[in-house]
């Protein structure tokens, strides 16, 4: 199945090589936000961040279907348009998911998955709560970046319901400062482009995603196709993409397609029991119009949603 997508794909890879931007030699003055966190975030620290979910390595109910193909991963070195997030628990242990950069006016916009969010509303800076884009071996070769305080948004539908009712909300935009350098997100990074009311059925389909404790990103080519939950706790229709390799940690990944020269996102690790229970077998939250909706509302500088008091 791989091979009816990879002439596609490689045509993308060369039109977009000479995309992202590179670090001119003169820079504005260190932001102490930034500068404070990209001294927190050693690589030691970073290497040692546990994956805020785990992925089964048995199979489950919502694994592969008997005679499926699941294509194969590949390690590499990412693209300056996904990254990793990293954070601090209230115990003080590091966490990451992985994410991507989403253009927007502000130029400092970053999706992730809802589950991966949700608890730093208005606690990122305590929280060390930052993204590194491209990040990979311990490099940060476009800067941290720290996430705004209440920078943090995620459908009210997902703080209401939960992660399992509410699992078809299962994303959330994160609103970031600029790096030790200066630099906004967009600016460095570039970014991929949000698509919303496409469907579920797109191929081909590049899908990336930080696996905990990894050196480097995975990136495997697939399909999605439209999956009818048969969970009660976890109602929906969600993407599902058969891709190997995708283990905790790379909840919060985006699912790309091709799109006028660069990317576009049309899903992201995450949904159906949390983005699914096996590496081989992950979903996506639809993107229809909640993802529009929440991005609309970030980009306008609303209030982020919250848990009810």
């Amino acid at each position: 199945m791989v091979s009816r997508f990879t002439t596609a794909i490689a045509v993308a890879l060369l039109s977009t090589a000479t995309l992202a931007p590179t670090a001119t030699a003169t820079t504005p003055p260190t932001t102490s936000t930034a500068a404070q966190l990209s001294t927190y975030w050693t690589p030691a620290r970073m290497a040692a961040a546990l994956p805020l979910d785990t992925k089964a390595a048995r199979p489950t109910a919502d694994g592969p279907r008997p005679g499926e193909y699941i294509p194969p991963s590949r390690s590499f070195d990412g693209i300056p348009q996904a990254g990793a997030f990293f954070w601090t628990d209230a115990t003080g242990t590091g966490r990451t998911c992985s994410g991507s950069v989403v253009h927007s006016p502000g130029r400092d916009l970053a999706l992730s998955a809802g589950h991966c969010l949700k608890g730093y509303a208005g606690d990122s800076p305590a929280r060390h709560l930052a993204f590194v884009p491209q990040y990979h071996d311990g490099l940060t070769p476009l800067g941290v970046f720290p996430v705004r305080a209440n920078g943090v948004h995620v459908a009210q539908e997902y703080y209401d319901r939960g992660e399992h009712a509410g699992a078809a909300y299962d994303f959330g935009f994160a609103v970031t400062e600029p790096n030790q350098a200066g630099d906004a997100l967009e600016d460095v990074a570039d970014s991929v482009q949000l698509l919303t009311g496409t469907g579920y059925a797109h191929a081909p389909v590049r899908m990336i995603g930080y696996p905990g404790g990894a050196p480097k990103p995975v990136e495997c080519l697939s399909r999605t196709t439209r999956w009818a939950s048969d969970d009660p706790a976890d109602p929906g229709t969600f993407e599902r993409i058969a891709c190997d390799g995708f283990t905790g940690g790379t909840s919060g990944g985006p699912m790309l397609i091709p799109w006028f020269g660069g990317w576009a996102v049309i899903g992201l690790i995450g949904g159906y029991h949390t983005g699914g229970n096996t590496p081989q077998i992950s979903y996506s939250a639809p993107f229809g119009p909640a993802v529009r909706a929440l991005y609309e509302a970030t980009i306008s500088g609303a209030p982020p949603a919250g848990p009810a008091s």
